[in-house]
């Protein structure tokens, strides 16, 4: 071998059903293994058709690259073994063997269905925007940005609103909550949003008393204005009363002695009912 003669880099091409990402990172990964060689590594996503496949790999044929699948689909994988047999090409796939040890270990066939990753991610990032948007918009802090919210909570103080809000969030919905204060308005912006995502919640005065007394003491104060007196509380009960009254598509849950996750199961179900998400309580609102 003549050492003056120029290197060429070697390819290696990375077939995926999905964005092939993954595939792309476990070979640049494993290369870092073998130092002093050059390697051209190509990426090509959404291969999902036998007449994508073969097209790649007579491209790899012609030019003498090895080619790496991440190809879920099990009739994809055996035509690309098929392939690499007929034109000769050097072939790995990364996901046979670890398709084949799940199965084995699960006792459960794969769903086989291409891009599923992507979606996880997409779900996840939905999630994250979802809690930052709650938390913006947690207590009434931004009323501005309630016609964003997916779901909209109203109801005196201690009726759950935040912890069901967190809740409802980390399942990927954008929730706004409202506190109704006794003679205070509610702010103008509840009037402009779709007045079928907004729930208002109630809750028995003694149970209400209670969480409020024990809201003082953890905070160490002696006396909270009327926040704990019982006519007080019997007062903005009927003022947060009046208001649902006049907005008869809010539907009313007493959330009395209720988890937030029954709440919350309650309010996905009025929502699909309506129309508004999907049977599952996933996806897009």
């Amino acid at each position: 071998m003549n050492d003056g003669a120029p290197r060429l880099p070697k390819p290696i091409l990375v077939l995926s059903d999905g964005t092939g990402e993954t595939g792309e990172k476990m070979v640049r990964a494993a290369l870092q293994q073998f130092k002093g060689h050059l390697v051209h590594v190509r990426t090509y996503a959404h291969i999902t058709r036998p007449d994508q496949l073969r097209s790649w790999f007579r491209v790899a044929h012609r030019q003498s690259a090895a080619v790496v699948t991440t190809l879920v689909a099990q009739e994809m994988r055996a035509y690309a073994a098929e392939l690499s047999a007929e034109c000769g090409v050097v072939h790995l796939d990364l996901i046979e063997d670890l398709l084949g040890v799940l199965s084995d270990y699960l006792e459960q066939q794969p769903e086989g269905v291409p891009g599923l990753l992507h979606q996880a991610d997409e779900s996840y990032f939905r999630r994250i925007e979802a809690v930052e948007f709650t938390i913006k918009a947690d207590d009434g802090k931004e009323p501005r940005v309630l016609h964003e919210a997916d779901i909209i909570l109203v109801g005196v103080s201690r009726t759950s609103k935040t912890p069901l809000s967190t809740y409802l969030a980390h399942k990927g919905y954008k929730v706004g909550n409202v506190p109704i204060v006794f003679d205070r308005p509610a702010p103008p912006q509840l009037a402009s949003v779709d007045q079928h995502r907004v729930f208002a919640l109630t809750i028995d005065a003694d149970a209400l008393q209670s969480i409020r007394q024990a809201r003082i003491k953890a905070m160490g104060v002696a006396r909270h204005v009327n926040y704990s007196d019982m006519d007080y509380i019997l007062a903005e009960l009927e003022h947060a009363d009046a208001l649902f009254r006049a907005h008869r598509d809010w539907p009313v849950i007493d959330v009395t002695g209720k988890a937030v996750e029954e709440t919350a199961a309650t309010i996905l179900g009025i929502l699909h009912d309506r129309g508004l998400i999907p049977p599952s309580g996933r996806g897009a609102l």
